[in-house]
């Protein structure tokens, strides 16, 4: 859906810098990025990635049943859509199969330099470029792409006593293949999109299944169908119908998952529907109406991250799993205690509690120290989380991210890479066009953007709907909600194809 921007002229020449462009990560942002680069003619680039492989999240989260929750004809950069996925929703060792493919296809594995964890940005002003520290020295860079993502440090609950527990304490993003299931009582504390897929893995293999639920997530049916090798020949050889069928699919995906949370105030009955369909889908699950009731959330579609599933609700429905809804008080060396008294000796836990998203730990991921000596944790912190189209903020020149304050597109992570990633190229490309050495947003620009931007939040899910009690993590300690960005992917698309390139400010020395 994205064309490529036009070629770049050649631009001035980097002195001393290592590369003229860094792409922070190896993940699906840092590989977008980097085909993104190559197919706009900008060749002098590296990928820094800070372990031994290409695959980011789905590199690490091995967990049984780990599989994307976007249909796989949304799931896919809409410059290289790939045809050979063998479901609607495919596992995770099947995205790891399209990156390796995407990064043989660019030839992005020699470009990258593996085990070099990024620990500190600092922009050097009198060369105009950024110092990139790493776990294996210094590298410079005139501009940086940071695809470090946004799901990848896992969350650990706070809970007393839980470095006391005896038994294995993993998190859904770091599973230890040799966890020992069969026949073990398990643990598992959360009920978000993860959680979701592990907890019938869970009720099928182990003795037994504790699910320790603070919210109720809402959950959708899958219509996780097998795509026959017929089907995936004609994405191949029928011209158009992989380019329809995105559209499609990714239009349906909007539908559903995001116009309801961003036009919420305007989209009442749309947000209702859904919520009616997700109450009725329960109960053709749950027959027991004291056990559906404590699985119906009660705050509006959208305030969390809903998901889909068949088999969720089908095993608290079955007795497969044992439901939790008691707050958890402590745990001791073999047994969660809950508040109603209630103590279950279990072997292991498994805790499906997130990632760190949008705390202080993870915007920014690392140190990033702008012009003037200006930290970008401490601007956030200040004035809070805000970035220019998502993308860029004041006193940071040459520095882009895949993943920055009201930068996520609910339909796919991908689709949100493609626009922020355009929307860099075009402005390295201007600079280089105008005989510059870097840009930098202009703060004037920038804050009106966000103005904007908090006034169009007002139509949100988060605060015309009902999201009392949904305890998100879209929400900051701010009191904000700058994850999703409030408008829809065509937009997005057209926003970052069209925006004043004149909002920048160019410096040729």
């Amino acid at each position: 859906m994205i064309a490529a921007a036009s070629p770049a002229e050649t631009g001035p020449p980097h002195p001393s810098a290592d590369y003229e462009v860094a792409v922070l990560g190896g993940g699906l942002g840092g590989l977008g990025a980097g085909a993104m680069l190559t197919r706009a003619g900008i060749d002098d680039f590296v990928i820094i990635e800070g372990t031994h492989a290409f695959g980011g999240t789905w590199r690490d989260n091995v967990y049984p049943e780990v599989a994307v929750d976007v249909p796989a004809l949304a799931y896919q950069f809409s410059f290289d859509k790939y045809s050979q996925w063998t479901r609607v929703f495919p596992p995770g060792e099947e995205i790891l199969t399209y990156t390796a493919h995407f990064a043989e296809k660019y030839a992005l594995t020699e470009r990258c330099l593996f085990d070099s964890m990024v620990e500190r940005l600092d922009y050097d002003e009198d060369n105009q470029w950024w110092r990139i520290r790493t776990s294996r020295g210094v590298i410079t860079a005139r501009y940086v792409i940071s695809a470090l993502g946004g799901l990848t440090e896992p969350k650990l609950p706070d809970l007393p006593g839980l470095d006391s527990f005896g038994g294995p304490v993993v998190h859904s993003a770091r599973w230890p293949r040799d966890l020992d299931v069969p026949g073990k009582r398990i643990a598992l504390i959360g009920t978000g999109a993860s959680a979701v897929q592990i907890v019938p893995w869970l009720a099928e293999h182990a003795a037994a299944t504790y699910v320790y639920q603070r919210t109720p997530i809402w959950v959708m049916p899958k219509a996780d169908l097998p795509i026959p090798q017929p089907a995936r020949t004609a994405l191949d050889r029928v011209p158009g119908l992989h380019s329809g069928l995105y559209l499609l699919v990714s239009a349906a995906t909007e539908a559903l998952m995001t116009l309801g949370a961003v036009y919420n105030r305007q989209l009442k009955p749309l947000t209702r529907t859904v919520e009616a369909l997700g109450r009725l889908y329960l109960r053709t699950q749950v027959p027991d109406p004291g056990l559906r009731r404590r699985l119906t959330p009660h705050y509006g579609f959208g305030c969390k991250r809903p998901t889909m599933s068949n088999k969720y609700f089908r095993a608290f429905g079955r007795g497969a799993a044992d439901l939790v809804t008691a707050p958890i008080t402590h745990v001791t060396a073999d047994a969660i205690h809950t508040a109603d008294g209630m103590h279950r000796e279990v072997d292991a836990i498994v805790c499906a509690t997130g990632f760190l998203v949008t705390e202080a730990e993870n915007m920014p991921k690392v140190p990033t120290i702008g012009r003037a000596g200006q930290d970008l944790g401490k601007f956030w912190e200040e004035r809070r989380l805000q970035a220019y189209e998502g993308t860029t903020v004041p006193g940071f020149p040459n520095l882009f991210h895949t993943f920055a304050p009201y930068s996520v597109i609910g339909t796919s992570w991908l689709f949100m890479i493609e626009y922020q990633v355009t929307h860099a190229i075009r402005v390295i490309t201007e600079t280089r066009q105008r005989g510059a050495v870097s840009a930098e947003i202009r703060r004037e620009h920038h804050d009106e953007y966000f103005r904007r931007t908090l006034r169009r939040m007002r139509n949100t899910v988060f605060f015309a709907g009902d999201c009392a009690g949904s305890n998100s993590y879209y929400f900051d300690r701010h009191g904000d909600a700058p994850l999703l960005r409030p408008s829809t992917m065509f937009e997005a698309w057209w926003r970052a194809r069209h925006f004043d390139l004149d909002h920048y400010r160019y410096r040729t020395r």
